[in-house]
């Protein structure tokens, strides 16, 4: 990770990963917080999916990615698409909060996979920059001369 985008969004996602993680401890403790999960075993389930593909997306790959967009658009697309279909005209605050958490995730979402599809630096590749020219390249390759293999030592 090169740029500063993708830091931001990946520590975005580990925030929002948290955030998720403290709405289901307060609901399963039955403490009073203002956000709800919308179905707590899905939401546990989710919590374990979002973790195994954060861990992905921190190396960069495609795959956590992938992983991640479909986890929120099923769990938080399906709930804001019944949520603006069904009550378009009267919501409250306590679904205007849920709506507002399922777009910032879906945003999150979106947003990383576009970054790791658009990022060219993907790779964690061993490859040092400094010393890529010179092992790279065909005419940088030591060559042997003829006096190489020609030592024959006898005792």
């Amino acid at each position: 990770m090169k740029k500063m985008s993708s830091w931001l969004l990946t520590i975005f996602i580990g925030m929002f990963w948290v955030f998720r993680l403290i709405v289901a401890f307060t609901y399963n403790m039955a403490i009073d917080f203002p956000i709800k999960p919308l179905d707590f075993n899905i939401e546990m389930i989710l919590l374990f999916v979002t973790f195994f593909a954060i861990l992905l997306i921190v190396k960069r790959k495609l795959l956590g990615g992938i992983i991640y967009v479909i986890a929120n658009v099923y769990y938080f697309g399906a709930y804001a698409y019944n949520l603006i279909s069904a009550n378009a005209t009267s919501m409250n605050m306590d679904t205007m909060t849920n709506l507002a958490v399922a777009g910032v995730a879906l945003i999150l979402s979106v947003g990383i996979l576009i970054d790791l599809a658009l990022n060219q630096d993907r790779h964690e590749g061993k490859d040092d920059k400094n010393t890529y020219w010179f092992y790279k390249n065909e005419k940088f390759d030591r060559k042997l001369d003829e006096r190489a293999d020609k030592n024959q030592y006898r005792l």
